[in-house]
């Protein structure tokens, strides 16, 4: 569900007119809705009340200061994997006790800053790390919290790229270790280790993996109490589905549906990790088509953006919904279908400028006859778009803009190419020929 929507033939985000928005931020350019942003954290919220959660919203999926501060106002906690995103939390007006930190790679810098910000929870990945928060603790003086990341070896059916609970995955321990991990680190002075953390990949269409990990998981909270051990807090972690494909993924309630009565009653707090699910609808990326181009059987539709705003596409062949903002005389809003064939449509590979053959959009898309001048919405491009871009081949970063009713805000500047080359610079002087290094 979103608010992206045509309205007399234009595509509008909310009440306001996605050309307008062009007209003035340029393209490329990401657009997203409060409304749809508020939904879907809201809907959660509302599925998964019976359990009382922390909802921490995962910063990694789409990180601008303005929609952080949004969530943050609404009660919303936050996941974050790097002092950079609790840099983010901290300016949104975060509360840090909803602040829960994971990562593999933790450096000594993060850990301190986390420990002098007095987050909420550490979620730890290994055994050497655990040590270490231990030991930076204790030269802080001060007592932390932490939950183990457990690998409940559950496939989640998703790209082998984001796919995190099984054994060889880089992420926490496997779950046979985690008995020993507990009885060795359990009593330690200055991290106080009692809960557990999962996180089985992203996205995951179905409950079926996260009913059989909770169910894992409960197994070993319970042989840990047999041995005198207490579990207070089981965070379940993210990864359900954004709705790439209208009706193709499930809501909110439909995981709740499978996952709360495990869990009711048990007297745990419990922690959700949300991130596409909640952004990922909430955004589009809005491009202009540069030159219409054949080359061989294939056709090209050459586009202002490119794998620098949006990677997805090159990194996990992941596909997004991809349609004109001008609808043509007579033609239905269409279905957010991969394949969807419109009437005297043409097969197409929308591709951006950069010098890469990996560097496409869409790959053998029917989409409508397009020209020089148009532009395509890039649709559920909130989650992990923006978030993963670069300024490869010295492509300025895209601008972001987000729209709250029949009003809009550029919330991120588009990158100008001085900003491009100001780290390499000193009062308008190469930092070689400022240094005395010619």
């Amino acid at each position: 569900m979103d608010y992206f929507q045509y309205k007399n033939d234009q595509l509008f985000c909310e009440e306001v007119p996605v050309a307008q928005i062009a007209a003035k931020a340029g393209t490329p350019v990401y657009i997203y809705s409060a409304a749809t942003l508020l939904h879907h954290y809201r809907m959660v919220a509302k599925s998964f009340a019976q359990l009382n959660p922390t909802i921490c919203y995962s910063i990694k999926s789409l990180a601008n200061l303005s929609i952080l501060r949004l969530l943050a106002k609404e009660g919303c906690g936050f996941d974050v994997v790097s002092g950079g995103e609790l840099a983010r939390a901290k300016a949104a007006g975060a509360d840090m006790k909803k602040i829960v930190y994971a990562g593999v790679g933790k450096t000594d810098k993060e850990i301190r800053e986390a420990i002098r910000a007095q987050i909420g929870l550490f979620n730890v990945e290994s055994e050497e790390e655990f040590e270490n928060i231990a030991r930076l603790a204790s030269d802080e003086k001060m007592t932390v919290r932490a939950a183990l990341r457990v690998n409940p070896d559950v496939d989640p059916k998703t790209h082998r790229y984001t796919t995190t609970g099984k054994k060889e995955t880089k992420f926490g321990v496997d779950i046979e270790r985690a008995m020993r991990f507990f009885q060795k680190f359990g009593k330690d002075q200055y991290v106080r280790l009692d809960a557990i953390h999962l996180h089985i990949g992203s996205p995951v269409y179905s409950a079926e993996p996260y009913v059989e990990a909770i169910k894992k998981t409960l197994d070993l909270i319970d042989t840990l109490a047999a041995h005198g051990v207490v579990v207070r807090t089981l965070d379940i972690g993210g990864g359900f589905a954004a709705d790439y494909e209208t009706g193709k993924s499930p809501e909110a309630a439909s995981y709740a549906s499978a996952i709360v009565p495990l869990l009711a009653g048990r007297g745990l707090e419990i922690i959700l990790e949300p991130g596409r699910s909640i952004s990922g609808n909430s955004g589009i990326l809005l491009t202009s088509v540069l030159y219409i181009k054949q080359g061989g059987e294939r056709n090209f539709v050459i586009v202002d953006a490119a794998m620098t705003d949006l990677i997805r596409p090159a990194l996990y062949q992941a596909e997004h919904f991809i349609w004109p903002t001008t609808l043509r005389p007579g033609q239905a809003q269409p279905p957010r279908k991969l394949d969807y064939l419109p009437t005297g449509g043409i097969k197409v590979d929308v591709v951006g400028g950069v010098c890469e053959s990996s560097d496409f959009l869409a790959r053998d898309r029917v989409l409508p006859p397009v020209a020089r001048g148009e532009m395509l919405a890039i649709f559920t491009a909130g989650a992990y778009g923006f978030v993963m871009s670069s300024q490869y081949n010295s492509r300025p970063r895209a601008a972001e803009v987000l729209v709250m009713g029949d009003t809009w805000r550029i919330i991120r500047k588009r990158e100008t190419y001085a900003d491009l080359i100001s780290h390499e610079m000193q009062d308008g002087k190469l930092l070689l020929d400022a240094d005395g290094m010619e």
